[in-house]
């Protein structure tokens, strides 16, 4: 089993082209979180950074545009789609935050390492899930415990 090294403090450079999902899933224990990988990793936060940022944007100008209905139903129609919208993008919005602090874990030389055991998160799990701080078998620890406990 892969252990923590050294944290590195130089910011990852992304190299000529990123691999593709299936090179960085057949990349061997040895290789993880090398520069290729975070580079990989760091390009994919930066573009659902951007995404969720321009969802925002949209959203924003979306609720501006004011449409006066005489009707209570298409009012309340109108305001209930405000509603949902403005929920996800709250969603979005702490996203946005997990996004940019994974971005500052690669830069850290952080990324890709269990918060609570030091232990790889592993490619999969990262692929599945950029944001994740946690291993799988931390997260269903700590998923279990909120089960029982309601922390």
């Amino acid at each position: 089993m892969a252990t923590k090294s050294s944290k590195s403090t130089a910011p990852v450079s992304a190299p000529a082209a990123l691999l593709t999902d299936e090179e960085i899933l057949k990349m061997g224990e040895k290789d993880y979180m090398n520069d290729a990988q975070l580079a990989f990793f760091k390009a994919r936060l930066q573009q659902l950074e951007k995404d969720l940022l321009k969802n925002a944007d949209e959203t924003t100008e979306h609720l501006r545009e004011t449409v006066l209905v005489p009707d209570p139903a298409d009012r309340a129609t109108i305001e209930e789609e405000h509603s949902l919208e403005l929920r996800t993008r709250d969603r979005e919005r702490k996203l946005l935050r997990k996004v940019q602090q994974s971005i500052a874990a690669i830069d850290a030389g952080e990324y890709g390492w269990c918060e609570e055991t030091g232990e790889p998160i592993g490619v999969p799990r990262l692929m599945a899930r950029p944001t994740a701080t946690l291993s799988l078998e931390a997260q269903q620890r700590r998923e279990l415990k909120q089960k029982l406990y309601g922390d």
